[in-house]
């Protein structure tokens, strides 16, 4: 098992679950995290972290289609330890549905 950032963290970004990471396994895209699976250690620590419940075990339904994405982009996106707080518009996004297709960025952030 891992955990996965999914659509929920897009144009969001809450930075609470870097900081708390044992492994720094987290990685910046332009609007959102997330999870390398091969380096996280399945510890947990940051599911509860996130605010807006962006983070999910891979074994929960829905949250298979995110651990490619996850993979995929923690290979390309710099490394992320520092939480410098969420994006200026997270709140107005906060709930809104189908994120990904509308604003999914494959851009890297800034990282550390």
């Amino acid at each position: 098992m891992t955990f996965v950032v999914t659509e929920v963290c897009i144009k969001c970004k809450y930075l609470d679950c870097v900081e708390v990471c044992p492994v720094d396994c987290f990685y910046e895209g332009e609007n959102m995290v997330v999870i390398n699976p091969d380096e996280c250690i399945d510890c947990g620590v940051c599911e509860p972290e996130c605010p807006i419940e962006a983070i999910l075990p891979d074994t929960d339904e829905g949250a298979e289609k995110w651990v490619e994405l996850n993979r995929r982009y923690s290979e390309q996106w710099p490394n992320v330890t520092v939480n410098r707080g969420p994006l200026p518009e997270a709140e107005k996004h906060r709930e809104e549905p189908d994120k990904f297709k509308k604003y999914f960025s494959p851009e890297p952030g800034e990282g550390d």
